[in-house]
């Protein structure tokens, strides 16, 4: 059944050759694969894949579209913001922010920007010890 079964991402983009210089120059991911000029794909060192496809819905959900989850927030959101990454910052009840480190107790420590299609993205680092 599904729960043996893996789970790929899928994040929108209007413009794939602007979303792949993105990914490439400001997060330091390259595609693994191009397929019919419509798809990219990418895997990850931590042994994930997700792709991007082009579609003309692109950066219209409100929400997290893809999140990755890292051992020091702190050093990846100074070395996003280095490359021109710009962190969002937002209203929410419960959460205590240190720049644009977002925490809740128990829960760990996040931070959410925007890709070149619109999409929100996440980093997070789990509590202490987890």
């Amino acid at each position: 059944m599904l729960n043996d079964s893996k789970v790929m991402a899928n994040i929108p983009a209007g413009n794939l050759a602007r979303a792949r210089d993105f990914y490439a120059d400001k997060l330091g991911l390259k595609p693994a694969q191009e397929l019919a000029g419509e798809v990219l794909v990418y895997r990850t060192a931590g042994g994930t894949e997700f792709q991007i496809y082009r579609t003309d819905y692109a950066g219209q959900a409100g929400h997290t579209i893809a999140q990755w989850h890292v051992s020091d927030i702190e050093s990846e959101v100074h070395d996003l913001k280095a490359k021109g990454v710009d962190f969002e910052v937002y209203d929410m009840p419960g959460v205590q922010w240190d720049g644009e480190i977002a925490s809740t107790e128990g829960m760990g420590r996040a931070a959410w920007f925007k890709d070149s299609e619109g999409n929100t993205m996440c980093i997070d680092q789990g509590p202490s010890g987890s």
